[in-house]
């Protein structure tokens, strides 16, 4: 007699076989013979072992049939379910002749049947389009202020050290003009790669001219935003008028690229991502009619292309290697302050507006579309209001 022990609770697919021998349970993986055993005893238990293991391998096919004919059956009524609900909404004939107005019912159906596919079609669009960044241009409002004061001596004896400290700070512009909300503005430092302060090197030598910052492997991940700064301060002696040059390099994501003067001047391009590049090009490709018709993986390069690419013809997988070498970081923002102390005190800050690429918007709306299911559910408990008409035009029937 064989019984079947689940492993892992009910509802397992797991078993252990145990057969009852001689009123007692052995396992199967148990050997039957035992070290007073016989020859005779030892070719009956090979052979009641090689039932069982037959036993046991019809066992676990019919289960394994069973299994697949109970998701076979599952799957067959899902396919009548969803033929039925269709169904149930087209009127029959004779309903259509008793009531004349139920035309205008099976033209909803209709357009409801357009409706939902364009509704697909455009969430497979959406989804398409958050698969890609979406960005969109603000205003960075930076402000450049210096002031001049004096410290104490380390030894607090003699005259005090005059010196001059210079402030790099910004805001983010909402349309408008308006300042962004401080629960979800960016810090400073997260529109940048690179900020550097060069001052004047005759006054303060080859080693303390500079003053730099550049972004790390760690604050580059959008998860240490804790890394990013609120502004930037340079402090060093002095009493005198000082000139000084900021470059900013902006931090774009995805990452974009400067275009050769020629590259620009012909595709219209002169900072873009990679793709976006590539996708001039072949949309310049199209315009001129460059693709050979007979080979189409060849283009003809005309004179401009020539000139650019130095070769008549060029297969399209070559593109993306010979762009190499005519892309390169974009030119990074220069800007000359002057720090001057006989200025007055109003005439000590300056303003200056960039563009920057942030985060657009839409994003999270478009996100939030896709993941409500509160208009799935109206639709839902219209169409069950929907049958009740319905069901009670088949009744009087």
């Amino acid at each position: 007699m064989a019984t079947r022990i689940p492993l892992g609770g009910a509802g397992s697919s797991s078993y252990i076989h145990n057969y009852q021998l001689q009123g007692r349970y052995i396992p199967a993986h148990h050997n039957v013979m035992t070290a007073h055993g016989s020859a005779g005893r030892h070719s009956l238990s090979t052979s009641h072992s090689r039932k069982v293991a037959g036993v046991q391998q019809g066992r676990v096919s019919d289960l394994a049939k069973k299994r697949m004919g109970e998701v076979s059956a599952w799957a067959s009524k899902a396919q009548k379910m969803k033929k039925k609900r269709l169904g149930d909404k087209i009127l029959s004939e004779r309903v259509r002749d008793l009531v004349p107005e139920s035309q205008a019912y099976m033209d909803l159906l209709v357009f409801e049947r357009k409706l939902d596919a364009t509704i697909a079609r455009k969430r497979l669009e959406i989804q398409e389009m958050l698969r890609r960044p979406l960005k969109e241009k603000r205003k960075l409002r930076l402000f450049i202020s210096h002031h001049f004061f004096t410290t104490e001596p380390e030894s607090g004896e003699g005259p005090g050290i005059p010196q001059w400290e210079l402030k790099i700070e910004g805001v983010l512009l909402e349309e408008g003009g308006a300042q962004a909300d401080a629960k979800t503005k960016s810090k400073f430092s997260s529109f940048f790669n690179n900020v550097v302060i060069e001052l004047d090197k005759e006054l303060y030598g080859p080693d303390n001219h500079l003053a730099e910052w550049h972004r790390s492997s760690s604050s580059s991940s959008s998860s240490s935003s804790s890394a990013e700064l609120d502004g930037f301060t340079v402090t060093r002696p002095g009493e005198g008028t000082v000139k000084c040059t900021i470059l900013l390099t902006l931090n774009y994501q995805p990452i974009q690229y400067k275009l050769t003067s020629k590259l620009a001047r012909l595709l219209g391009v002169h900072t873009a991502t990679r793709p976006d590049i590539i996708n001039a090009v072949w949309q310049y490709i199209k315009s001129n009619r460059l693709q050979d018709p007979q080979e189409r993986e060849y283009i003809n390069n005309d004179k401009y292309f020539q000139q650019i690419f130095e070769v008549p013809r060029m297969k399209f997988t070559e593109i993306p290697n010979r762009l190499q070498g005519l892309l390169s970081s974009p030119d990074p923002i220069i800007i000359n302050h002057l720090i001057n102390a006989d200025a007055p005190d109003q005439k000590r800050t300056a303003c200056y507006d960039i563009e920057v690429d942030v985060d657009s918007s839409l994003k999270s709306q478009l996100h939030s579309f896709l993941m409500s299911s509160s208009s799935q559910q109206d639709v839902n408990i219209m169409d069950n209001k929907v049958q009740y008409p319905k069901a009670g035009y088949s009744i009087s029937k």
